[in-house]
C-alpha cells in the first residue's frame, strides 16, 4: 500500500545535529546496517562492541530464524520467478509508490544499478548506534512485519511506527533490507530537490522541502550501485511542484515496479507519474494496482499476465477493470504463481503482469 507520512527528528539511538547527521566518525554505515539487521559485525569495531549485549544476541537469533522461514516460503520463489521471466531489464528502476520497499525492488530487479524509490514515509536522520539502540531494534523489526509477511506496508501502521519515539523515518528499514540483500553501504547523504529538480545538501537548503531525498551508495555482487529514496507527494500537483520528475528524467529509459500502490495509477490525480512511467520504462513488473491494462497500447507493449485476476479488494470500492479481465481470461490461461503478492497475497488469487516495450519497426 502507498503510505503518506511526513517528519524526521531525534530518536534515541539515532542522532541528529543542525539538520545534518552527528554520526560517530568511527562508525561504518555497512556495519550499522548489519547491526540493525541482526547480522554479525566485527566485535572489535566501533559498532561490533554493541553486539555483545545479550538483547542484541536474542534479537539477532530471532531475526535470523524468521528471515529463514520467509526466505524459504516466499523470497526464494520470487527470485526464481524473476530469473525465469524478467528479461531485458535496464540499469535504472523507477519504483514510485514503493516507499522503503527495497526488499522487492531487489527481488524483481536484482541487477539494477540505480534504484529510485518514492513514498511519503519520511526519510529520517541517518542511523547511528549507541548503547541504547539495541532496545529499539524490536520496533524496527515490527515496522517491517507486514512487509515481510504480507509483501506490503500498511498505511496506518507505518504512520504510527515511523512517527514514534523509537523509529524515525525510512532509513532504518532500508538499512535492514540492504544488509539482508548482501549489500555493503559505502556512503549515505541527505539532500533536497528544488522545483527545477536540482539537488541541494540538506544542511544548506533554505526553500520549501517538497522532495526530501537520501542517496545511498553501496556495493553488491561486486558492483557499485545507488539507491535513492524520496519522501514526496506523487499527485499531479505534488510532482509539478517538487521537481522530482525533472530530476528523474536524466536517468532515461529504465524499468518500473508497482506493487500495492493503492490503485493510485488508476486515477486522474496521479496521471503525470503514470505517463512518466509509460514513457520512461521499457520493462514493467506490477500487480493490478499499477498502470491499468487499457493504457498499454497494443502496438507498443507485449503483456504477459501471471496468476489470477479478480479485481481490487473491497476496501477500494472499485470493480474489476474490463481490459484486465479480458487479458487474464484469454484462451490460454496465464501461468500460475507459486507465491502470494500484493493485497490479494494468497497464492490462489495473486497476480503479476510483466510488460515489455516492443521494438519499433522501421
Amino acid at each position: 500500500m502507498q503510505f503518506f507520512l511526513r517528519g524526521a527528528a531525534l530518536a534515541a539511538g539515532i542522532l541528529v545535529a543542525a539538520g545534518s547527521v552527528a554520526v560517530a566518525q568511527d562508525q561504518n554505515p555497512a556495519e550499522i546496517a548489519r547491526f540493525y539487521a541482526g547480522m554479525p559485525v566485527p566485535e572489535d569495531s566501533a559498532v561490533g562492541k554493541f553486539t555483545k549485549d545479550p538483547a542484541w544476541k536474542n534479537y539477532s537469533k530471532a531475526f535470523d530464524q524468521s528471515w529463514e522461514r520467509i526466505d524459504a516460503k516466499q523470497l526464494t520463489k520470487v527470485r526464481a520467478w524473476t530469473a525465469a521471466n524478467v528479461k531485458g531489464a535496464k540499469d535504472t528502476l523507477y519504483y514510485f509508490f514503493g516507499g522503503p520497499d527495497f526488499l522487492y525492488a531487489n527481488l524483481f530487479y536484482p541487477n539494477a544499478k540505480t534504484y529510485i524509490q518514492v513514498g511519503l514515509e519520511p526519510v529520517g536522520p541517518i542511523p547511528t548506534v549507541d548503547a541504547r539502540t539495541v532496545h529499539f531494534l524490536p520496533a524496527v523489526r515490527a515496522a517491517l512485519e507486514h512487509s515481510l509477511n504480507l509483501s506490503f506496508f500498511i498505511t496506518q501502521d507505518m504512520n504510527s511506527r515511523l512517527r514514534g519515539q523509537t523509529v524515525k523515518g525510512a532509513l532504518p528499514l532500508l538499512y535492514v533490507y540492504l544488509a539482508r540483500a548482501g549489500a555493503e553501504i559505502k556512503d549515505v547523504s541527505l539532500f533536497q530537490l528544488d522545483p527545477e529538480g536540482k539537488e541541494h545538501e540538506e544542511k544548506d537548503f533554505k526553500g520549501r522541502r517538497l522532495a526530501s531525498g537520501v542517496k545511498i551508495v553501496f556495493t553488491k555482487d561486486g558492483s557499485e550501485r545507488t539507491l535513492y529514496y524520496f519522501s514526496t507527494d506523487l499527485s499531479n500537483g505534488g510532482v509539478a511542484a517538487s521537481g522530482l520528475l525533472k530530476w528523474a528524467e536524466k536517468f532515461g529509459q529504465g524499468n518500473a515496479l508497482f506493487k500495492s500502490a493503492s490503485y493510485l495509477p488508476h486515477g486522474g490525480q496521479f496521471s503525470t507519474v503514470r505517463d512518466f512511467v509509460l514513457k520512461h520504462a521499457d520493462v514493467i513488473v506490477q500487480d493490478d494496482t499499477g498502470v491499468p491494462i487499457r493504457y498499454f497500447k497494443e502496438d507498443e507493449w507485449a503483456l504477459s499476465p501471471f496468476g489470477v485476476y479478480i479485481g481490487p479488494i473491497p476496501i477500494f470500492g472499485m470493480g474489476p477493470e474490463s481490459a484486465a479481465v479480458k487479458l487474464w481470461h484469454q484462451k490460454n490461461k496465464p501461468p500460475k504463481l507459486d507465491f502470494g503478492i500484493g493485497y490479494r497475497n494468497r497464492i490462489v488469487d495473486s497476480n503479476l503482469l510483466f510488460a515489455t516495450r516492443k521494438e519499433k519497426k522501421n
